[in-house]
């Protein structure tokens, strides 16, 4: 029964960084990008950010496959957590 209490408490933990809102990959840092997006921890969360301050600005989601390491699978996954600007939060609403 303890196991078992444990296991729910993890999930239930596990689950909550999940839910952890949308992202914009070009302000956020590597670690709110890592905490954000599923699939994606820190040092991809890096790549991100070395990418964007090499190339600029993302214009498009899609352009996250350039960056090593991160596929079209990944970005199709967090698709509704990427944001390129900050008021596209508050254009969905």
């Amino acid at each position: 029964m303890k196991n078992f209490l444990s296991l729910l408490v993890s999930l239930f933990l596990y689950s909550t960084v999940w839910a952890a809102g949308p992202v914009n990959v070009n302000t956020a840092s590597a670690e709110e990008i890592s905490d954000s997006l599923k699939g994606i921890g820190l040092s991809k969360a890096r790549l991100i950010v070395s990418y964007r301050e090499a190339n600029g600005a993302f214009v498009n989601i899609d352009q996250l496959v350039n960056v090593k390491g991160i596929g079209l699978k990944t970005i199709d996954m967090n698709r509704d957590l990427i944001l390129l600007q900050d008021d596209e939060v508050t254009s969905k609403n």
